[in-house]
Parts: structure tokens; sequence; C-alpha cells
């Protein structure tokens, strides 16, 4: 995408304009998922593409970093938490499979599934105005997904632990979200061991999504509105 250029979208995004009902003529915003964001015009709009000249081209910078291991669990539950995942900023979607989710059918899992989710994540940037996509990583077990996380601030999301309020918000924050049914004993073992926080949002035990759904917007409600701020 460049001031002044023309750039050329596949079917997809030509399907979802004729859905919408963008005619030619008018204006549209284009995002790579990697911070560009596009400004431009519909010039031509057929079957297999849609063409787009491009007016003004901005870097916008990234929400400070909140990363989710999400559990491997009902797919088409999983695709709403991927979509609203990607609404509420969430930097990266990490798979995790624990020793309750294998009990799950169907499931979402394996290469297949994830090209769903991708898809699911690009319709929800589109539609809230973000430039970002999550980065998407591959199913893990719990002990690769615990190898793998970044230093920050740690919270398993648990209704026996401590509550949300009492917790400061700092990013990085990589929240671990288990299982319909809780995770095992051992499971919660390795997260405490690896600096997880159980914490609790509130006095109800809630489904998977709803819990991550609620930890990653009290994350965000707490943190500054770019990495750029959370440095000031």
């Amino acid at each position: 995408m460049a001031p002044g250029r023309t750039t050329t979208l596949g079917a997809d995004e030509a399907q979802h304009a004729r859905v919408r009902r963008v005619g030619i003529g008018d204006p549209l915003r284009l995002v790579d998922g990697a911070g560009r964001v596009a400004w431009g015009t519909l010039v031509r709009l057929a079957r297999s593409q849609a063409v787009v000249e491009v007016e003004r081209v901005e870097q916008v910078e990234p929400l400070p970093p909140v990363h989710l291991m999400v559990p491997i669990a009902d797919r088409d539950r999983m695709l709403l938490l991927a979509e609203k995942a990607t609404e509420l900023g969430v930097t990266s979607w990490r798979p995790v499979m624990w020793r309750r989710s294998r009990s799950v059918s169907p499931r979402g899992e394996g290469v297949g599934f994830q090209p769903k989710v991708r898809a699911r994540m690009i319709g929800a940037l589109t539609q809230s105005g973000g430039g970002w996509l999550p980065m998407l990583y591959p199913d893990a077990t719990v002990e690769r997904a615990i190898a793998a996380c970044p230093p920050g601030a740690r919270w398993l999301l648990d209704a026996e632990g401590e509550s949300v309020a009492e917790q400061q918000v700092s990013s990085p924050i990589i929240i671990a979200v288990g299982p319909e049914g809780g995770i095992e004993p051992e499971e919660r073992a390795q997260l405490v061991g690896a600096g997880f926080v159980p914490v609790k949002l509130g006095p109800l035990t809630l489904r998977f999504e709803t819990a991550a759904i609620a930890g990653l917007a009290i994350a965000r409600a707490g943190l500054p509105a770019s990495v750029e701020n959370a440095r000031v």
C-alpha cells in the first residue's frame, strides 16, 4: 500500500465490500495487520477482486502486549473467542491442550483449524478499526506453552484465586485460561510454579470464552492506549 497507487484486494474482500454495499467512489479503510493503515477510494469492484486507489498511509502504534493462552475446546466457542479477543486487541493467541481438552468433541485444533481462526480475526480487525492482527501460534502442550511465555505479569483465571481487583495491571501480561471443567491440580501447580497468579473475576463460574473476554477487557482497561504511552 502506497499513496498515489492502487492496491488490489482478493475475492474475500470483494465479497465483503458487496455485502456492505460499498460502491465505486466510496471511501475505504485498509489494514495489513502489521500496523499499516491506509485510506482510499474504491475504483473497481468485480467478483474476484476489488481495486482501491490509496490516498494516505499511516503506521499505527501497537497496543501494550497482552498474550492469551486459550484452551483447545469446542471449535465454535473458540472462534467466538478469537473474534472478541481481536476486538480487544490481544497480542498473541496460543492454544493449549489441557488434560480435559482431550474429552471435547468437536474441538478446534490442528493446522486445518488455524485458517478459520485467522479468518475470524481478520473480520474482527476490520470491524473494530484495529491495526494489528494477533500473532497466531500452533497448538502446544502445557509445558511448551509455559516455556514459550515472554517475561511479564502472569494471570491464571481461577475461581479459587485472588480477586482480580487486587492485581496491579502492567504490560506485558499473559492470561492463561483453562478448559471447561477447569485445569487439573498438577497443571495448576505447573503454572503457579512458573509465576502465574491465580485470579478470579467474580463470584460465579464462567465459561472459558466468557472468562477470557472478561480478563482481556480488564487488562486492556488498566493499560495505556499504546506502547509509546506505556514508556512515558
